[in-house]
C-alpha cells in the first residue's frame, strides 16, 4: 500500500493522552481536530460520490436539506456502472477532486459499494451494481481517479448497508460465504487494487453488531487480513458508544463531539490501550501526509460539464430498439412530439447527502429545440404533474392530441425525486399509475413511440414496453441531461450502456422478496449467495431485461473462443481470447463479458458468476481479438473455518453481451490442486476416512481393535448401510454400542494433527 509519510510511534510522544482520545472525533461537522504539536493539520472532509457538496461551516447538515455550493453535477453511481468503463470512471473520479482541491477539500465522502440486493433500497442510485466483481472494480477506478489528484477517497458503507428502512437500528444478518463472496468481496477489491484514504463504517449492524463496533470487521477483516492503513471514520451520527467503537478500530468519530471526554476517561482507567489511541494519530498523520493543503488551480468548469455529458451519454442503456425507432432522423421528422413532464423538469440526481447544487443544468427540451431547429417542430404536452399520482385527464387529453398529430412521440418517463431518496426506501419497482396510464393512452394514436427514463433505481417496464418501439434508461444524468439525452437519441452517441442491475418483471420475482424488510430489529439474508443475475438463472426466471443487456445502433458478431488454463501456481486462472467484429454501419462500444460456471464441485455456487470483462470501440468491419484474463483469486470460495480456497477442476467458461446472452461457450480443466477440509468430531464417517492422513490412522485403529460389532458392523458391511454409517458424525458413531472407538479415541486423533 501507498504509505506516504510514515509517522513513527515516537512523533506521537508530544501529545499527552487527553490529546490523543481528543483527535478520535472530529472538531466540528465537517473537519478533523488539529495537533500542532504533532505538526498534524486539521482535514476538510465534504461530500459527495458525483459532486461537491462543501456547505457552510455555521449551517452544516448531512442529509441534503442545506443548499451547498455551486459545483459539477455528474453521473452517479448507478449512470456511472452501466458505463462498464474503468477508465471513465477514474477521469469522473479525478474531475471530482479537482474540484474538492480547488476549494480546500482534502477528503471525498464516496464512492459508495453496496450492494443491491433489492430495488427498494432508497440509496441504490448511490451504489454502482449487484454484482461485486462490478462494483469493487467501479469504485476502485474512482477511488484512483479522486486519490491523483492528491484528494482523499472514502469508501462506504462498511458494511451490509443493503438498505434505508430502519437503518440505524437493523441488523443484517448475514451467514458466511455471502458475506465475504457478496457484501464484503467489493470492498476487499477496492482496499487492495486503489488502498482508498479513508473507510466509513455503515448505521446498520452486522450479525448483531453495530459495524463500528465491530473489532471482527474493523480490527479482524480490514485492518487485519486486508492490511488495510487507512482511516476508519464514522457514518454522521452513527457512534453509539464511542468507546466501544475506537476499541474495536474506528479512528474517526463524525460529526465531531470534541467536548466528549469518554474516550480520554476510558483510556485512563485502562479501557482502551493507550497503543490503540497511538493508531489512531499515527493514521491521521498518514492521511495527513497523503493529501494535499493549499490553494489549487481553478477548474475548468466547461471541461467538467463536456465531461458529464459525455459520461451520461456513454453510460445511456438502450433496453428496446424496434422498426428502427432509433436513431431519431430529423430530415424525416416534421413534427416531434415531446411529451412528460420530466423533458422540462428533469430528474438528474438522488436526494439526501449526495444532492449537488450544480454549477448548471440543461433541460431536455431545450436541448431537442436546439439541436433539431427550425426544420423540424418540437411541440410540448407535459402529460402527467410529478407532485401527484391520481388521475390527470386534462393533461393527458392534451399529450393525445399532439401525438395524433405527430409522426413520433418521445415520451419522458421516471421516479419523481420524491420517490427514492437516503433514509427510506420504495415500496414498489413501478412508474407512477399517472405515467403508465398516459402511455397506455398514447400506444393507440402514436405511429412511433420512443421513451426515455430518469430514475435512479430500477422499474419495471413489463407491464407496458410492448406499447413502445424503443426504450432508452438514461438513469440520473448530472447536470447535461438534456445534451445527453437528445446526443443518444439523435445518434450523435451510440448508447453502449449495459445493465449493472437485472430489471426482474415483478417485485414478487427478487431474491430479497421474503425477507425484506426484516422484523424485531433483525433482517435475514435468507436468498444467501442468490443476489441478482445468480437467482434469476439459478431459477430460470424470466426477467424484465437481464444483467448486462443493452443494445445498440449497430450489430457485434463473436468468433473464435479460445481459453487457455494457467498452473495452479499462477496468479490467473485463464486467459480468455475472443475475436469481435462490428458487423454494421456504425461505430460503436461492445461490452464482452465472461462468466464461470464451476463444476469442480467444491461448493455449492450459482450457475454462472461475472468474473471479467472487456469494453472494446470498433468502426464500421473492424474486428478485434479480445483477452481477458480471470485472476485466480475471482474463482475462489470462502469456505467456513477454511478462508478462500479454490481447488481446480472443471469449468465451463461463456462469453457473451449479457447474462442472458451467451454467445460462446468452452468447457476446459483447471489443474486441480487439494483442499483438506479441517477435520472435527463431528466430521463424517466418509470425510475423515478421505482424509490422507488421519484416513489411515483411523483404519489402523479399526484393524487393531477388530473392526466394528454389532449393528455398526452389519451396516458397514451392507454395501447399502454402509452409505447410511459413512454419513454419520465420528462421534455419533462412537454412542454406537460395538463400534471399536470412543470420544477418548477420537480426541486422541485429533491432537495428533495431520
Amino acid at each position: 500500500m501507498d504509505s506516504g509519510s510514515e509517522p513513527s510511534g515516537a512523533a506521537n510522544s508530544g501529545l499527552s493522552l487527553r490529546q490523543k482520545a481528543a483527535l478520535t472525533t472530529g472538531a466540528n461537522y465537517w473537519l478533523t481536530q488539529a495537533a500542532p504539536a504533532i505538526g498534524l493539520p486539521a482535514i476538510r472532509l465534504s461530500d459527495g460520490p458525483h459532486g461537491l457538496r462543501l456547505q457552510d461551516d455555521s449551517n452544516p447538515d448531512h442529509l441534503g436539506i442545506g443548499a451547498s455550493i455551486v459545483a459539477t453535477c455528474f453521473p452517479p453511481a448507478v449512470t456511472l456502472a452501466s458505463s462498464w468503463d474503468l477508465a471513465l470512471i477514474e477521469r469522473v473520479g479525478a474531475a471530482l477532486a479537482r474540484e474538492a482541491r480547488a476549494r480546500g477539500v482534502q477528503v471525498i465522502l464516496g464512492p459508495g459499494l453496496n450492494i443491491k440486493r433489492t430495488p427498494l433500497c432508497g440509496r441504490n442510485f448511490e451504489y454502482f451494481s449487484e454484482d461485486p466483481l462490478l462494483s469493487g472494480l467501479c469504485a476502485a477506478a474512482q477511488v484512483r481517479g479522486i486519490q491523483s489528484q492528491g484528494v482523499g477517497a472514502c469508501v462506504k458503507h462498511f458494511a451490509a448497508n443493503n438498505q434505508e428502512h430502519d437503518r440505524h437500528r437493523i441488523s443484517a444478518d448475514v451467514d458466511e460465504r455471502p458475506l465475504w463472496e457478496i457484501y464484503l468481496r467489493g470492498f476487499q477489491t477496492v482496499v487492495k487494487q486503489a488502498s482508498p484514504w479513508m473507510v466509513m463504517t455503515s448505521y446498520n449492524r452486522l450479525n448483531g453488531v453495530y459495524t463500528d463496533e465491530s473489532h471482527w470487521l474493523l480490527s479482524d477483516v480490514l485492518k487485519g487480513e486486508w492490511g488495510y492503513d487507512g482511516v476508519v471514520v464514522s457514518d454522521w451520527g452513527a457512534v453509539y458508544d464511542p468507546v466501544a467503537a475506537v476499541r474495536a478500530g474506528l479512528d474517526l468519530r463524525m460529526p465531531g463531539v470534541p467536548e466528549d471526554d469518554t474516550v480520554h476517561q476510558a483510556a485512563l482507567r485502562g479501557a482502551i490501550p493507550e497503543d490503540r489511541l497511538d493508531d489512531v494519530v499515527q493514521r491521521l498523520r498518514r492521511l495527513a501526509g497523503r493529501v494535499a493543503f493549499g490553494s489549487a488551480d481553478e477548474v475548468d468548469m466547461a471541461a467538467q460539464h463536456a465531461l458529464a455529458r459525455e459520461a451520461a451519454a456513454t453510460s445511456a442503456v438502450l433496453l428496446k430498439n424496434e422498426r428502427d425507432a432509433l436513431p431519431l432522423r430529423p430530415d424525416g421528422l416534421a413534427t416531434l412530439a415531446v411529451i412528460g413532464e420530466l423533458a422540462r423538469s428533469p430528474r438528474y440526481q438522488g436526494a439526501g447527502s449526495s444532492r449537488v447544487n450544480p454549477h448548471r443544468l440543461v433541460h431536455a427540451l431545450d436541448s431537442l429545440r436546439e439541436r433539431l431547429g427550425a426544420s423540424t417542430e418540437v411541440a410540448f404536452a407535459a402529460g402527467y404533474r410529478l407532485d401527484a399520482d391520481g388521475p390527470q385527464p386534462e393533461l393527458v387529453a392534451e399529450a393525445l392530441q399532439l401525438a395524433s398529430r405527430a409522426g413520433t412521440v418521445l415520451l419522458f418517463l421516471g421516479l419523481p425525486d420524491t420517490a427514492e431518496a437516503e433514509g427510506r426506501d420504495r415500496r414498489h419497482i413501478d412508474l407512477p399509475h399517472n405515467q403508465v396510464h398516459l402511455i397506455e393512452t398514447l400506444a393507440g394514436v402514436a405511429p412511433k413511440l420512443v421513451v426515455a427514463l430518469s430514475n435512479g433505481a430500477v422499474v419495471t417496464t413489463a407491464p407496458w414496453r410492448h406499447h413502445a418501439d424503443a426504450i432508452v434508461e438514461f438513469w440520473l444524468t448530472g447536470q447535461a441531461h438534456g445534451e445527453a439525452v437528445a446526443d443518444v437519441l439523435l445518434g450523435d452517441v451510440n448508447p453502449s450502456g449495459r445493465l449493472a442491475e437485472t430489471i426482474p418483471c415483478r417485485l414478487q420475482d427478487t431474491p430479497a422478496y421474503l425477507d425484506y424488510p426484516g422484523e424485531n430489529g433483525h433482517v435475514r439474508y435468507g436468498e444467501g449467495l442468490y443476489v441478482g443475475y445468480r437467482h434469476y438463472d439459478a431459477r430460470d426466471m424470466a426477467v424484465d431485461f437481464p444483467f448486462g443487456h443493452g443494445l445498440s445502433y449497430t450489430r457485434f458478431a463473436y468468433a473464435g473462443l479460445s481459453v487457455r488454463a494457467h498452473p495452479a501456481s499462477d496468479e490467473v486462472a485463464l486467459t480468455v481470447q475472443v475475436s469481435v467484429t462490428n458487423t454494421g454501419a456504425r461505430s460503436g462500444s461492445e461490452v464482452v463479458q465472461v462468466y464461470l460456471q464451476d463444476r469442480s464441485g467444491l461448493a455449492v455456487c450459482p450457475p454462472q458468476e461475472l468474473r471479467g470483462f472487456a469494453r472494446v470501440a470498433l468502426e464500421p468491419g473492424q474486428t478485434r481479438q479480445i483477452e481477458i484474463g480471470i485472476p485466480r483469486e475471482r474463482l475462489c470460495y470462502r469456505l467456513p473455518g477454511m478462508g478462500w480456497r479454490y481447488h481446480g477442476g472443471e469449468v465451463e467458461v461463456r462469453v457473451g453481451a449479457s447474462s442472458r446472452d451467451i454467445r460462446l461457450a468452452q468447457v476446459i480443466e483447471l489443474e486441480r490442486t487439494p483442499v483438506e477440509r479441517p477435520l472435527t468430531g463431528w466430521s463424517t464417517m466418509e470425510e475423515w476416512v478421505a482424509h490422507p492422513v488421519l484416513g489411515p490412522r483411523l483404519q489402523t485403529l479399526f484393524e487393531q481393535r477388530g473392526g466394528a460389532r454389532g449393528r455398526a458392523g452389519q451396516l458397514l458391511a451392507d454395501p447399502v448401510g454402509r452409505q447410511s454409517i459413512l454419513a454419520v458424525p465420528l462421534l455419533g458413531l462412537a454412542q454406537f454400542p460395538g463400534f471399536p472407538l470412543d470420544e477418548r479415541d477420537v480426541q486422541s486423533l485429533l491432537d495428533r494433527g495431520p
